[in-house]
């Protein structure tokens, strides 16, 4: 494609050189190849703008800055935008032909219940015979099989892998996308000229501040998906949602929640040990609905996907169906077989709301006693680690405190930070720094009708030590564990 068509819709100004064929789009210096497309981007660690010697000397065939430099390289074609990262997310856009277009886009956002919200959303799709795509922390998917594009961020796609991801599924011909949407995203302008037919909001807490730095922030980035949205479903329980629904540009809202009034209110909600039932009133009959998965959370979940489905018309026995007929998803509240008579699960509870979640939500089918194994990762948000640690206190009847992904910190140091909250309280607990020894206390302290949870990496299926990344499943480990007492 021609460099002119691949800037269409972004404000430029030449700077020097002649239109070019661009055959790909990087923005790693270290990827450059003959013909490639380098857009200099301002980091958090790294700036672009070092590297244009280096791309130029690969073979590169246009740079796009957003920085004047006193020299550039000859013979090369040099274009400034006012903001790379935006461009960078029309270019790809462009690059690709735009293929988010040729179907339904639904987007997911909030702190916690994206995953399990996008899927639960394909369930309800494919139970209406769409072929459905998915992008989110778990891979990307068409029709329920794993996509072969790999992307290095934990959620939504760097722009040019979302796009080829796009154009995966447009030549699939899927009817719908479901994808989560991160606050980084968001905020880095990854999805600069998408549009979005609906987005769910499902709730806002505490986390990412090691990025957002103000809660404030952080809720402004995700208000910014309701503003490429025809339709926003949104969590009136939540400040942030209220919050959403005043700055807005979406052609229609709908309301949900479990407390206050909305649109779609749940109501006499039973906890059940297989899962919930509730009824919401929809176009004035109240519906019954039940969904083979624990929690408070699930209830909101699946009023989001709810909401979403009537945006789209599809009948309510369709929903119902669907979510009565859904699976766990990896990593969210899971459970690990056992002949013990207790509960061991598996959850990626990360964040102060999330651990007073789990914990309520087990408590809702467990007899016995409450334990929490946890840990904080390295390299994030550290205010919230004692916070944890005493909400874990206050609500758990015994607590393990452990490592989680450390990355460049001392696990013990962040291990004493979770500890100190713990103290605050009067609950037991232990430390074990190794995870796996961890996981075999907690399983051998476990009694007929007690829970053990293992919380914070959920589906993730490594541990992150130093400049290490070594293999470690939550799940294997549990089960090995039990396997280990017969």
């Amino acid at each position: 494609m021609m460099l002119k068509e691949v800037l269409r819709g972004i404000s430029t100004s030449w700077i020097q050189g002649k239109n070019v064929e661009v055959e790909d789009i990087v923005i790693d210096s270290r990827k450059v190849q003959y013909g490639s497309l380098f857009i200099c981007l301002k980091g958090l660690r790294e700036n672009g703008h070092l590297f244009i010697k280096a791309a130029a000397a690969s073979g590169a065939a246009a740079i796009i800055v957003c920085e004047a430099q006193k020299e550039y390289p000859e013979n090369i074609t040099i274009v400034k935008a006012a903001d790379t990262r935006k461009a960078l997310s029309i270019a790809a856009a462009n690059f690709f032909y735009r293929p988010s277009e040729a179907f339904n886009l639904i987007g997911v956002t909030g702190t916690k219940g994206k995953t399990t919200t996008t899927y639960m959303m394909e369930t309800v799709l494919q139970q209406f015979n769409h072929k459905t795509g998915v992008i989110g922390t778990l891979g990307a998917k068409i029709g329920g099989q794993k996509l072969d594009i790999h992307y290095d961020t934990s959620t939504t796609p760097d722009p040019v892998e979302l796009q080829r991801i796009f154009s995966a599924m447009k030549d699939e011909k899927v009817n719908d996308v479901v994808m989560e949407v991160s606050s980084q995203a968001l905020a880095f302008e990854k999805l600069e000229g998408v549009q979005f037919n609906t987005s769910i909001f499902t709730n806002l807490t505490q986390d990412h501040l090691d990025f957002h730095k103000t809660m404030e922030n952080y809720m402004l980035a995700k208000a910014k998906l309701f503003k490429q949205s025809r339709h926003g479903v949104v969590n009136a329980d939540s400040e942030a949602g209220r919050y959403l629904l005043t700055h807005s540009t979406c052609d229609s809202l709908i309301t949900f929640s479990v407390d206050r009034e909305s649109d779609l209110k749940a109501e006499r909600i039973e906890y059940l040990e297989n899962g919930v039932e509730f009824r919401v009133d929809i176009d004035g009959k109240p519906e019954e609905f039940f969904i083979p998965i624990k929690g408070r959370f699930t209830v909101y979940n699946a009023l989001g996907v709810i909401g979403a489905a009537m945006t789209m018309r599809i009948p309510v026995e369709s929903v119902k169906k669907a979510l009565s007929g859904m699976k766990g998803v990896p990593g969210r509240i899971q459970d690990v077989p056992n002949g013990r008579g207790a509960h061991v699960i598996v959850d990626y509870a990360h964040s102060p709301d999330s651990i007073v979640n789990i914990i309520n939500a087990v408590r809702e089918f467990t007899k016995g006693c409450v334990i929490i194994l946890f840990g904080c990762g390295g390299d994030r948000d550290a205010t919230k680690r004692p916070i944890m640690g005493k909400i874990a206190g206050e609500l758990a009847d015994y607590c393990i405190i452990t490592s989680d992904n450390p990355r460049g910190e001392d696990p013990m140091k962040i291990i004493e930070a979770v500890e100190a909250g713990v103290k605050e309280t009067s609950c037991p607990y232990i430390v074990e720094a190794d995870r796996r020894g961890a996981i075999f206390k907690g399983v051998n302290m476990l009694e007929a009708e007690d829970t053990l949870i293992v919380a914070g990496k959920g589906h993730e299926n490594y541990q992150i030590i130093g400049a290490e990344t070594i293999h470690f499943d939550d799940v294997e480990v549990a089960r090995e564990a039990l396997e280990a007492l017969g």
